[in-house]
């Protein structure tokens, strides 16, 4: 039997925790959940970042989990068999987080973030930063075939 658990939050959100833990928060006045407030350079960072993933892997799965009061757009998630990286926006930067970066090539050396990780690593991208495609869409396709193995 699935009981919902409500849990409130500053700033008028009221979040109701699903099967899996993952948080569905809706904030009084926030955008339509998956998208955001921000139109900014970090809007069009994640939107390249996407048509990258999509290129790099048509099979791939985006969804949105982990609303938050701070995030109430969530955090974009992309997946094929298994989660292969999330997109985060903070002020002054977009942070991508492979779940399983420590286990992957980076010849060209887009790891900025994250190097100490046992398991994860990161890319940040600020402002103006331009990304190798041909190595980030690369970097995808070897997470999809990690995720397959």
């Amino acid at each position: 039997m699935r009981i919902p658990v409500l849990q409130s939050f500053s700033h008028g959100a009221i979040a109701q925790l699903g099967e899996r833990g993952v948080c569905n928060a809706e904030v009084a006045g926030s955008s339509p959940a998956g998208s955001t407030e921000m139109d900014d350079w970090r809007t069009d960072t994640l939107s390249k970042v996407r048509k990258l993933i999509k290129q790099a892997d048509p099979e791939v799965v985006e969804e949105v989990k982990w609303r938050k009061p701070s995030a109430p757009g969530g955090v974009p998630v992309w997946s094929h068999a298994g989660m292969i990286c999330t997109g985060e926006t903070y002020k002054s930067h977009v942070k991508l987080t492979f779940s399983k970066g420590a286990q992957l090539k980076d010849p060209k050396g887009l790891f900025n973030a994250g190097l100490d990780s046992k398991s994860r690593r990161a890319i940040d991208l600020q402002e103006g930063d331009e990304i190798d495609e041909a190595a980030f869409e690369a970097l995808i396709r070897e997470a999809v075939a990690l995720n397959e193995s």
